[in-house]
């Protein structure tokens, strides 16, 4: 059957719009296109199912035309209902990808797309958030039954794969890419950083200059959020539990204080943790007025949404991606785009130039799962340093940059104890 009768989207005739925005990508992302010359002339997965869950946008989907590329037959999906751009399923769908994945599906077809995706029995995964992991470890371990090992993208699947591992029922093994040097120095801080104020500017058209912004979670992506939020114009305001990076963000010049008093100052809220009811309703109590609520992590839980439905008076759409909501004292809350991942949701996610490092990272790192996986274990593994060295080395190249290489008596001095 080919990927036009088994797919599910919303119109193939979107797809030479899809294939626009896929070459735009391409084009600014020299390091997956080494890896693509790559894997043409080695075919890696010649021969194996790979599915991919991640938000269904052009440099998603030039990561699986790569892997297409090796050789392999891809099924995709995407991570998040609101970040699927229907335009670039319809394309991958006409170069051959097998897609389920359409804009804003209902709660209960979002699942069902994601247990499509795996009704292939892959040989390799690649996941977002732990969506395909979860539903092979409950309902539908059926479809495991050929799986190798795949990669995960993010903290939030981590810390999934992660308790799966510490109760001993993780069944193959997994590459934690979130936690090489080259996705979260650059992805999470630069990617999100910029992304984030792309997804809320486009979709407020406020200025930032001048107003407060309250950044829950001073991990590597709340840092980039909090840096651009200065550079902006914004005084900011760090919210954290780690007494570490609390003092982090001081030292880097912000204002850290609990989320019960930086709710009073808030004019923008940016939730960025992994965990939920990061604001709830005590803090939706001493908001102000007009203050705009946003979330960039993994899913919609930390904008606690029931707390804020049930304060409210009333609830309408005032402008896309944004949802008013009324208190009874008349004051006013902005959620934007349902609390769910705003750079992606309101937005088309990180740079193409950033997302090269990242997503060259998955598909390497998804061929060294093939090629160790029955030596690897059922852990959860860190990328291997030589495959993030590669991938710098590879942008370094594009970029026409050069590094310096040590003498033999600089190499000697280092290896000496004397």
């Amino acid at each position: 059957m080919s990927s036009v009768e088994n797919s599910i989207i919303t119109d193939l005739s979107l797809a030479p719009e899809g294939h626009l925005k896929i070459d735009w990508a391409s084009a600014h992302m020299p390091v997956l296109n080494r890896v693509r010359e790559q894997f043409e002339k080695e075919q890696p997965f010649k021969g194996l199912k790979v599915s991919i869950s991640l938000h269904l946008e052009a440099k998603t989907a030039y990561l699986a035309k790569v892997v297409q590329a090796g050789g392999a037959e891809v099924t995709i999906t995407g991570s998040n209902p609101l970040s699927t751009q229907d335009d670039i399923c319809a394309a991958l769908v006409e170069d051959g990808i097998t897609v389920f994945g359409k804009y804003n599906p209902s709660p209960e077809e979002f699942k069902q797309l994601n247990v499509k995706a795996l009704e292939s029995k892959p040989d390799l995964i690649i996941d977002d958030g732990g969506d395909l992991v979860t539903l092979l470890h409950t309902d539908y371990g059926q479809y495991g039954v050929n799986l190798r090992g795949g990669a995960e993208e993010t903290t939030t699947g981590i810390i999934r794969l992660k308790a799966l591992e510490k109760e001993g029922v993780l069944s193959f093994p997994m590459v934690a890419v979130n936690d090489a040097y080259c996705k979260y120095l650059f992805d999470n801080r630069y990617g999100t950083g910029q992304s984030v104020f792309d997804g809320i500017n486009r979709t407020t058209n406020l200025v930032v200059a001048g107003k407060t912004v309250v950044v829950a979670g001073y991990g590597w992506c709340g840092k980039g959020v909090a840096m651009r939020a200065k550079g902006l114009g914004a005084q900011v305001i760090v919210t954290e539990i780690d007494p570490i990076k609390a003092v982090e963000a001081y030292m880097d010049g912000f204002t850290v204080m609990p989320m019960i008093e930086a709710a009073k100052h808030g004019d923008y809220f940016v939730t960025v943790t992994g965990n939920r009811d990061i604001i709830r309703k005590e803090h939706y109590e001493v908001m102000k007025d007009g203050a705009i609520l946003s979330n960039a992590g993994h899913f919609d839980v930390e904008v606690n949404k029931v707390d804020l439905e049930a304060m409210s008076v009333s609830k309408r759409v005032v402008r896309r991606n944004i949802e008013e909501y009324v208190m009874e004292d008349g004051r006013k809350f902005y959620l934007l785009a349902e609390g769910r991942l705003v750079n992606l949701a309101a937005g088309d996610g990180h740079p193409a130039e950033i997302m090269d490092m990242t997503f060259a990272l998955q598909a390497l790192s998804l061929k060294y799962v093939n090629d160790h996986y029955e030596s690897m274990g059922k852990v959860v593994a860190n990328v291997p340093y030589d495959i993030d060295q590669q991938v710098a080395s590879y942008k370094l190249e594009a970029l026409g940059m050069g590094l310096d290489t040590l003498t033999k008596t600089q190499a000697d001095y280092l290896d000496s104890w004397k």
